[in-house]
């Protein structure tokens, strides 16, 4: 019975268009106070418990104000800079250069609307500009940003490595090669549709030139080295890394590129100035500019907005968590679990199963609450099965990413459509036929598991593990 209410308050709840983590958290509710002895206080209390006995989820605020100051400042700008000038004189070139860039951005931002929305914002004009067909160029970028929760730091990733427990790092470096894999598809069928299509190509700008925007955006490559080499390396853990990855954004914002705050529009060097006066200036100018960013008006905004939406991720990740212990409590996990494994289906029928639930729970729900909700019930069959632990979440990772282009929650749809201008039905035609790309990237994920674990068991084989 109180399953049954769980779940019927929970499909009530979404019907009337109810906030998924209101949705989570009402039907937890009403199903603790209705069936069980708790009080009101006694699931505030598990509600807190839920986020704060996860030291991994610490890392999703870091991550996300990291975003926040590479968003706001010119990284952005600089990395699609040096895509266009890597891969720009290839027929589909710049289509080609601004899935790199959304590669790259993915790599400092770990979120896929933010990846969609800082590169898209600039590249769909200027593709349209150079002759791409709007629809083809927009398809390309909603594509692309997906990568943002594949290609680590992923906020997704630690969100699986909460509700498992499996190991955040190995996560990350499960991710690499598959985000790197579908990045080049997308490049792959980018290069075929221009031959077909006929699409412009840009003139070679020249090595000078490509060595120019490389040092250019060196603000922002190096933080991928920082962060993925600190987590490779086992020199810092992934929340570790996030304090310094924000720690080091802002800086590169405020004081490296001087997008925003007291600095900017400040010349490095003044004109008739000396090299020896302009390094002294810019010392104390710097120095001064680190204690004035902190009541600076830009840097209060970008950090206010982190922490906005660092509140809303993580209200529905306390909600989700509530939800799923109630379904532990419950045992509704054990239940399905040896329910299919009565069913003596196959490690890959249970594969396409469990595929098939997840794309449609993309359809309705936000993925941080689809993976703390479906990652419980999941983990314990797949384990039985002998489906790799890290396996299984890069399958549900790649799932979450055709969950980002499906409506009628898409975000990725819907940061789209705000950059276009166009409606969702224009946007959702503009994606289908690069969601089929997804689709078959999905297919080699789920049934060639060392594209997954090749990273992991080599860095662990070094390492003597």
């Amino acid at each position: 019975m109180a399953t049954a209410t769980l779940f019927i308050t929970l499909l009530l709840c979404m019907l009337l268009g109810m906030p998924i983590a209101i949705a989570l958290g009402l039907s937890s509710i009403v199903t603790i106070l209705t069936f069980s002895s708790d009080s009101l206080a006694s699931v505030a209390l598990k509600m807190f418990e839920a986020t704060s006995e996860h030291y991994t989820l610490l890392a999703i605020p870091f991550f996300i104000l990291s975003s926040a100051f590479l968003s706001t400042g010119g990284v952005a700008r600089r990395l699609i800079d040096f895509a266009i000038a890597s891969v720009g004189h290839i027929r589909g070139g710049l289509a080609m250069a601004s899935v790199m860039a959304c590669m790259l951005f993915a790599a400092v931002s770990g979120s896929s609307p933010a990846t969609v929305a800082a590169i898209g914002s600039i590249v769909i004009a200027g593709m349209v500009r150079s002759g791409y067909p709007q629809s083809f160029a927009a398809g390309v970028i909603a594509n692309a940003g997906t990568l943002g929760i594949l290609i680590p730091p992923s906020i997704v990733m630690l969100v699986y490595a909460s509700a498992t427990e499996v190991s955040a790092s190995r996560m990350f470096m499960a991710g690499l090669i598959p985000g790197l894999m579908m990045g080049g598809l997308l490049m792959v069928a980018i290069y075929i549709a221009a031959r077909i299509k006929k699409l412009p190509a840009q003139p070679f700008p020249g090595v000078t030139h490509l060595f120019g925007t490389g040092a250019r955006a060196m603000g922002g490559l190096m933080l991928i080295v920082i962060v993925l080499g600190s987590i490779y390396g086992g020199i810092a853990s992934p929340t570790e890394a996030a304090a310094v990855a924000a720690v080091y954004a802002w800086l590169v914002a405020v004081i490296g590129y001087r997008d925003i705050g007291p600095l900017k529009a400040v010349p490095w060097k003044k004109e008739g100035e000396s090299l020896v006066v302009a390094m002294v200036r810019n010392t104390v100018q710097m120095l001064l500019a680190l204690v004035q960013s902190f009541t600076d008006k830009e840097v209060n905004k970008v950090v206010t907005d982190a922490v906005k939406t660092s509140l809303m991720l993580l209200f529905i990740i306390a909600n989700a968590m509530l939800f799923a212990h109630v379904l532990t409590t419950e045992r509704i996990p054990h239940i399905i679990a040896e329910t299919i494994v009565g069913w003596g289906l196959p490690p890959w029928a249970f594969l396409i199963v469990m595929n098939l639930l997840l794309l449609m729970a993309g359809n309705f729900m936000e993925p941080s609450a689809i993976l703390l909700i479906m990652a419980p019930i999941m983990f314990p069959i797949a384990t039985q099965l002998g489906i790799d632990p890290i396996h299984l979440g890069i399958i549900m990772v790649v799932n979450m990413e055709i969950g980002m282009l499906t409506p009628p929650v898409g975000l990725n749809l819907f940061v789209t459509a705000g950059i276009t201008g166009r409606s969702m039905g224009w946007v959702i035609r503009a994606c289908l036929p690069w969601l089929c790309l997804l689709l078959f990237f999905l297919g080699l994920i789920t049934y060639v598991p060392q594209i997954s674990l090749f990273l992991p068991e080599l860095i662990d084989s070094m390492k003597g593990y």
